[in-house]
């Protein structure tokens, strides 16, 4: 009698057929995106000073907070934009020619942020480095997730997602040493001018995405294929192919979980700098800049935790399963920060738990989204789950300043904080888009 020995096949490791290049294109994308992020922290804590003083010494508390709101809301405007155009863009011309371009546009137009006089042309430019931010997640994720293998995809995401919190940490950083709120800072511009001008070293990142990066074979090979034998096209780039069946379902679940997240940083996370400076009211501007700086510091370390988390747990035990936990976490750590951080110590302690929760989410966008829509289409669904969402979540700044007015005006104690509470029941959204939400952990990018 002769026994069989069966051997059972050897699960291959993340990092199998991971060559040089895939390493290089995972770290220029990420530089790309991490850049992006930079120029993004260096907004949320500069906004407040540069209204402050654009709109003139006696302008309002309120009017200034809800200056802030708008700004906020048009350069969010501005990303949905410049994720529809730059993601169809990423579709029909290439994810390298795209990502050169938005690059380019965020960049300059942030250094051009540090020229405004006034806050309409402060928010005129804000809106066009929202487009340059809108394209450039679509390209570089796409980009990664059509050049590198499988097995390692969830990795290579989740790493570009994690490193986008090393910008917004660079953007914390120097802002503890170019204070936003500092008059005269260097050749008598104030602080939060500087920062911006900063913003624009960025634009070197071009230099290597052209010399070094090339179009993924996926891409070329979607575009050869466009053509079916009867004639005809399977089109490049369609937004209305991505309300067709089969594609409609997993659009319609990108675009609950995205906002679901997009509203709840943008809305609430991210003015975090505005509840340092409820919770310190009556210390000088000064100590503010400090807490601030390194209180979303901390916050951006959390993030990047957070993210690193989600991206385990995702590529392990499944995608639904890591957004559920994220989602959760979501909703419990922003309620409780907002209503209890008083002192700069809680924002040192209390901002990072809120920033891996927050954060944790968006290292799903990276990783879940390229996954839900072919190559033909997967530039523009994910610029349209992780951008087009921002007209919606846009509303959220302007609606956390306006019911923060309203409660005020009707003598609520903590106004700010209660507005926040609220607003965060949104992350309820990303919970009931699970429902429908296809695992696709071990599968295949689609095609068709």
């Amino acid at each position: 009698m002769h026994v069989v020995n069966s051997v059972i096949p050897k699960k291959p490791s993340v990092f199998e057929g991971v060559t040089p290049y895939h390493w290089l294109v995972v770290l220029i994308a990420s530089f790309g995106w991490l850049f992006d992020c930079m120029d993004q922290r260096i907004f949320a804590l500069s906004r407040e000073s540069a209204l402050t003083e654009v709109l003139g010494s006696g302008a309002a508390d309120a009017v200034v907070k809800s200056w802030v709101g708008w700004a906020t809301a048009v350069m969010m405007i501005g990303w949905a934009t410049g994720g529809i155009i730059f993601g169809t863009m990423s579709d029909k011309f290439g994810r390298v020619r795209t990502m050169v371009v938005t690059l380019l546009l965020y960049s300059i137009f942030t250094g051009l942020s540090g020229l405004a006089r006034t806050p309409e042309e402060f928010m005129i430019y804000r809106f066009i480095m929202g487009l340059g931010i809108g394209g450039m997640f679509a390209s570089a994720t796409t980009l990664v997730a059509e050049s590198v293998p499988g097995n390692f995809r969830s990795i290579a995401l989740g790493s570009l997602q994690a490193l986008s919190s090393v910008g917004n940490l660079i953007g914390s950083l120097v802002s503890t040493q170019i204070k936003p709120g500092q008059a005269d800072f260097l050749f008598g511009m104030s602080g939060w001018r500087i920062l911006f001008f900063v913003g624009v070293l960025p634009a070197l990142l071009v230099v290597p995405i052209v010399f070094w990066l090339r179009e993924p074979e996926a891409w070329k090979e979607a575009k050869a294929k466009s053509k079916n034998a009867d004639g005809t096209t399977k089109r490049i780039g369609s937004i209305a192919d991505l309300f067709k069946v089969p594609y409609r379902k997993n659009l319609l679940v990108g675009v609950g979980l995205g906002l679901a997240g997009m509203a709840g940083l943008w809305g609430i996370g991210f003015f975090s700098p505005e509840l340092i400076s409820t919770a310190l009211k009556g210390e000088s501007q000064g100590v503010i800049d400090t807490v601030r700086g390194y209180g979303t510091a901390l916050q951006d370390v959390g993030s990047f935790l957070g993210m690193v988390t989600f991206t385990l747990v995702a590529t392990y035990m499944g995608r639904k399963k890591a957004f559920f936990g994220g989602f959760v976490l979501c909703l419990v750590t922003t309620i409780y920060v907002f209503n209890n951080l008083k002192t700069g110590n809680d924002a040192y302690w209390m901002l990072p738990l809120m920033g891996f929760a927050q954060l944790s989410v968006f290292g799903g966008y990276a990783i879940y989204f390229p996954e839900l829509f072919p190559t033909r289409l997967r530039g523009t669904g994910v610029g349209f789950c992780y951008n087009t969402v921002r007209y919606l979540a846009a509303a959220f700044p302007p609606m956390l300043m306006g019911l923060n007015q309203v409660l005020m005006r009707q003598g609520v104690a903590d106004p700010f904080r209660k507005s926040a509470t609220v607003l965060s029941f949104i992350f309820v959204l990303g919970l009931v888009a699970l429902i429908w939400a296809p695992e696709t952990k071990g599968k295949p990018l689609p095609e068709d």
